[in-house]
């Protein structure tokens, strides 16, 4: 598993709107709690999906994979973590969800997004120089320095 470069995590009640009639949360329920925890974690990296518009991207989601390991319920308390992974030529971020009181690991997963040029349409297949410079200060020094060297 790749390191993470930011990590974020929130907490949170399974609500009654989310159980089937047996009391499990419904497995379509944990994207949104992934888009919740990503949403957390790009306004720390200071470019949320608002930023993303004004700097001319935008960043679909081209793949997505989740695991559901053991079962939610109504009112369980969960946490829910979101890691970005990759960034260079894609964004790819973690996500875990744990119960509170165990930190037993609930569900896990991962979404990979790719930057579309809003003016054209088109795929980058690098990540876009307004990302870098908004995830340079995570970089270790080695890796910023490297990575500025291939942008030139």
């Amino acid at each position: 598993m790749s390191k993470a470069i930011l990590t974020t995590e929130m907490e949170m009640v399974i609500p009654f709107h989310d159980v089937d009639s047996m009391g499990i949360t419904w497995h379509g329920n944990y994207l949104r709690y992934f888009e919740i925890a990503r949403c957390q974690l790009l306004d720390l990296i200071g470019y949320g999906y608002r930023d993303m518009q004004d700097s001319g991207y935008s960043w679909p989601i081209v793949d997505l994979q989740i695991k559901y390991v053991q079962p939610s319920t109504f009112e369980q308390k969960v946490k829910v973590i979101a890691s970005l992974v990759e960034w260079e030529n894609r964004m790819k971020i973690t996500y875990q969800v744990r119960d509170i009181e165990t930190n037993k690991r609930l569900t896990k997963g991962y979404t990979i997004q790719a930057a579309v040029d809003a003016s054209n349409g088109e795929m980058c297949f690098v990540t876009p120089e307004i990302f870098r410079q908004k995830i340079s200060h995570l970089l270790p020094v080695e890796d910023a320095s490297t990575n500025a060297a291939s942008i030139s």
